[in-house]
């Protein structure tokens, strides 16, 4: 089913970084669907994609800016629910759909062609690896990391929008998480850039970031569901 989008598409450009960028095609959704371009030299490669228009614009731009090479080398879906535009922006670029090996369920519901993949993506330098593999809830989730850039892209488990956010907090462990945050994020490295498939990224110090978020999580869980709780009625 397609999601509600709240207003008209209108690119916003953020996550500058390493030569990469990110955007919210829709910037007025509550969700705040972040998408990644990621530059390495075999081409830019698409994380998420929420298509709009001037994200061909971007992507050429982020090629060029980043490592020089300005073609498209593939489309990566990195968690279940986020098929979002993968389809559509592949096609476009005449590039194949990239999913986890490991993923199920979302290979029937991509357009486009698909390879799977484990281990590196491709030749981009970014080595993948579970986030959280569940299903209760149903949750199936792809990191990534790149040690040389010293960039992580995590799509859901982490976020920086408000309904992420309790108290103080810079980044949020999803509301669905707070619980049982993922420790996983603690075991690939100490990033420096996190981007995150909800809000903009962490552009310094990701690694104590991460580490602060998880720390906190349990603790900050009846702020949030409260501080959740009365924007439901209050909204």
């Amino acid at each position: 089913m397609p999601m509600k989008r709240d207003g008209p598409a209108d690119l916003q450009v953020i996550d500058r970084f390493n030569g990469g960028a990110g955007w919210v095609a829709y910037p007025d959704e509550t969700m705040q669907r972040a998408s990644h371009a990621l530059p390495t030299p075999e081409g830019v490669w698409v994380v998420d994609p929420v298509d709009a228009d001037g994200v061909d614009d971007l992507l050429a731009e982020v090629g060029e800016e980043g490592t020089g090479a300005s073609d498209v080398a593939g489309v990566a879906v990195c968690l279940d629910r986020h098929k979002r535009d993968a389809a559509a922006v592949a096609r476009r670029h005449d590039v194949d759909v990239y999913v986890p090996t490991w993923m199920s369920g979302v290979v029937d519901e991509i357009d486009a062609p698909v390879s799977r993949f484990a281990g590196e993506l491709g030749e981009s330098g970014f080595e993948s690896f579970v986030i959280r593999e569940s299903s209760l809830p149903p949750w199936q989730e792809a990191g990534l990391y790149n040690p040389a850039t010293g960039t992580m892209v995590v799509p859901e488990s982490v976020g920086t929008v408000s309904y992420f956010l309790a108290g103080d907090e810079q980044l949020g462990v999803h509301p669905m998480l707070r619980l049982t945050p993922p420790d996983a994020l603690r075991s690939h490295g100490r990033p420096e850039q996190l981007r995150v498939g909800h809000g903009a990224g962490v552009q310094e110090n990701a690694a104590s970031t991460i580490e602060a978020a998880l720390n906190s999580s349990r603790a900050n869980t009846p702020s949030l569901y409260a501080k959740t709780l009365k924007g439901f009625l209050t909204g």
